[in-house]
């Protein structure tokens, strides 16, 4: 069983950044395609970035620029650097693998920005 346990979120200002992270309860990084996910008040949750065990990296196009994934292998843990946030990136951030496990989901961590 593989527990996910995210951090890092909090309350920040329009334009502002965050460091999200992912830790993992034993190594599950180093032959799967990772990914951040997000869930808005009232809406479904959607995927926001990936990373596979290739370090190759995707984002869906309303975080683009903004956010940069990123993982640790050694320290079974996963990253999301979001920068320039605004008041849309609203919500309750999760990772996952990609796809997602349905045991895998953690609690999320909130991220909640002003305008």
């Amino acid at each position: 069983q593989v527990q996910l346990v995210e951090s890092g979120g909090g309350l920040v200002q329009a334009g502002g950044s965050l460091r999200l992270s992912c830790t993992a309860s034993r190594n599950i990084f180093s032959r799967n395609t990772m990914g951040w996910y997000r869930q808005a008040p009232g809406k479904q949750r959607e995927w926001v970035a990936l990373s596979t065990s290739g370090s190759t990296t995707n984002y869906a196009s309303s975080v683009k620029g903004r956010f940069t994934i990123s993982r640790d292998t050694a320290k079974n843990t996963l990253y999301l650097q979001m920068n320039s946030l605004q008041p849309e990136d609203t919500a309750v951030y999760y990772c996952n693998s990609l796809p997602a496990v349905p045991n895998y989901w953690g609690q999320g961590t909130q991220v909640t920005v002003s305008s």
